[in-house]
């Protein structure tokens, strides 16, 4: 194995290189799930629905909205960076800036997708239902996307 820990044959420059373009996709990934969360949400006023929600529930739909409009802003960030700084070489500090913000975006996504489904459930069926809903997706959604990750050994 090389000292980097990995037994790839590639300079750093290269490494970055690939270490930025897997970042790119996975930011692409996330662009999916927000753009379909983020539509849902917008078109919700206009719905007849909406004047039926009650002061709670128009809370939560307004904590997401923000959620929502600051999680797209955090992923397309690593882009504008990439493009301000272009040729000035500074991918290194792009790609771990970039890394930090891809965590935030995934973990704005698990807020969304918890508070969507909280709202659904509130609208659908009750509050108590909803806080259920709530509190299993925060439980599953916080194993898969931070405990499980944090338990995965190195290969």
């Amino acid at each position: 194995m090389s000292p980097s820990g990995s037994d790839r044959h590639e300079t750093a420059n290269e490494r970055l290189d690939r270490n930025w373009g897997e970042l790119l996709q996975e930011l692409r990934i996330t662009q999916t799930g927000l753009q379909l969360l983020s539509g849902f949400l917008l078109t919700l006023p206009f719905t007849q629905v909406f004047s039926g929600l009650d002061g709670r529930q128009k809370d939560l739909y307004l904590g997401l909205v923000v959620v929502a409009s600051l999680s797209v802003g955090a992923n397309l960030t690593p882009v504008m960076l990439h493009r301000r700084v272009f040729g000035e070489h500074v991918k290194e500090r792009v790609v771990r800036v970039g890394h930090v913000l891809s965590q935030v975006v995934v973990a704005g996504v698990a807020v969304l997708v918890t508070g969507t489904a909280t709202l659904i459930f509130s609208v659908v069926v009750d509050w108590g239902a909803a806080i259920v809903v709530a509190a299993c997706l925060a439980i599953v959604l916080g194993m898969l996307l931070g405990v499980l990750p944090d338990r995965l050994d190195p290969w």
